[in-house]
């Protein structure tokens, strides 16, 4: 019998897990899923934190670069590396057989370099020729200054994950850079048939925000706001969704699709665990089945599709218009959605750069540890 993730791939929808720690490898936990089903990996500095800082599952490396790499920054990239590298050989049967379509594991560039174009662009190229595996994706945030940057490296031939997607206008823009980007190397006679790039939506983040507005709203008198409370997230991916099909299921990419082999810019919908205890664990996945797209999702929300997932193919085209009044309420509710999702870009942005240093700082930690206590040890 088909897993749910096996029942997905049947639908058109890869599912690829948001975690990664260096005992998934040697256990054989992560050659499991991949049997399952799984079709791909993400990283990000929270992750690694917790991996490296909280386990000792890197000790023996961190103990062997003592003396030799002290910078943090440097200690993290030597950890992170081997382990995206482990990970992308444990998906490289599956890139290959599906013709480099999934099969990928994300590295980030440095959150503090979102708005700063040049540097990110010199950070992917880095990180893309230090690991040095076809099934890599550069994580690019999706900020203005992440537009130029995702263009240069998809016609550098850098796979791109592109993050901190929220609105529909932002996830124009990342789909134009993308799009950009294969015809630049089209133009300068490349291949562009094994670059690879996906467009990171993140979804739950908006619901919390917007219920939190309209839970105010309510409290203040206004029931009729109470039947868009959870429904936001997915009306907007929908509707993104909608847009998606028109920009690579219409004429302006279909020469770099049919001639040249180029692949669409999956959008990949993150950030899917639920965090309302009131809504199903299986919220942004059940209703988010769609061909074309990836869902990466947390190891708990991973656990709850595999026990009790219902897959029903397509569920992202049902109610459009349903979707369309969702987003047409708030403001008329005095809600902008378009203030809501910049400020979670602004948000996400911090957050990820303050993770980031938590991650450097645990690091540092973690080796001065246990070079005292090698120096404890008399070795």
């Amino acid at each position: 019998m088909a897993t749910q993730m096996q029942q997905l791939t049947a639908f058109g929808q890869s599912i690829w897990l948001d975690n990664i720690r260096r005992s998934m490898f040697a256990s054989g936990e992560l050659k499991a899923l991949i049997d399952q089903g799984l079709r791909g990996m993400t990283s990000n500095p929270t992750i690694f934190e917790k991996a490296i800082g909280h386990g000792d599952d890197y000790d023996d490396q961190l103990r062997s670069l003592i003396g030799k790499v002290s910078d943090p920054t440097s200690l993290f990239e030597a950890l992170a590396i081997q382990d995206i590298r482990s990970a992308c050989d444990a998906f490289a049967a599956l890139y290959a057989s599906t013709n480099g379509l999934d099969g990928y594991v994300s590295l980030e560039v440095s959150p503090t370099l979102a708005r700063d174009t040049q540097g990110t662009i010199d950070a992917a190229a880095r990180l893309w020729k230090a690991v040095d595996r076809p099934n890599v994706m550069i994580k690019i945030p999706g900020t203005p200054e992440g537009g130029p940057a995702i263009r240069a490296s998809i016609a550098a031939g850098i796979n791109v994950n592109v993050t901190l997607l929220f609105s529909i206008e932002a996830y124009e823009a990342a789909a134009q850079a993308y799009i950009d980007g294969i015809n630049d190397r089209i133009k300068a006679g490349l291949p562009v048939d094994r670059i690879a790039s996906v467009a990171s939506v993140f979804v739950s983040r908006i619901d919390s925000a917007v219920d939190k507005l309209l839970d105010a709203k309510i409290k203040a008198g206004d029931t009729t706001l109470s039947g868009h409370i959870g429904k936001t997230a997915i009306a907007n991916s929908k509707l993104l969704y909608q847009r998606f099909r028109q920009l690579f299921e219409g004429p302006a990419f279909a020469d770099a699709r049919t001639s040249k082999g180029a692949h669409v810019q999956r959008p990949l919908w993150a950030s899917t665990g639920t965090k309302n205890p009131a809504f199903s664990d299986l919220l942004y996945v059940e209703g988010l089945v769609a061909k074309d797209t990836v869902n990466t999702v947390p190891p708990q929300t991973l656990d709850g599709l595999l026990d009790h997932g219902k897959i029903v193919a397509d569920t992202i085209e049902a109610d459009l218009d349903g979707a369309k009044a969702t987003l047409a309420a708030l403001p008329k509710a005095g809600i902008s959605l378009p203030d809501v999702t910049a400020q979670l870009v602004r948000e996400g942005v911090k957050s990820f750069a303050d993770s980031f240093d938590e991650m450097l700082d645990a690091i540092a930690k973690k080796q001065k540890a246990l070079a005292a206590g090698a120096v404890a040890a008399g070795r």
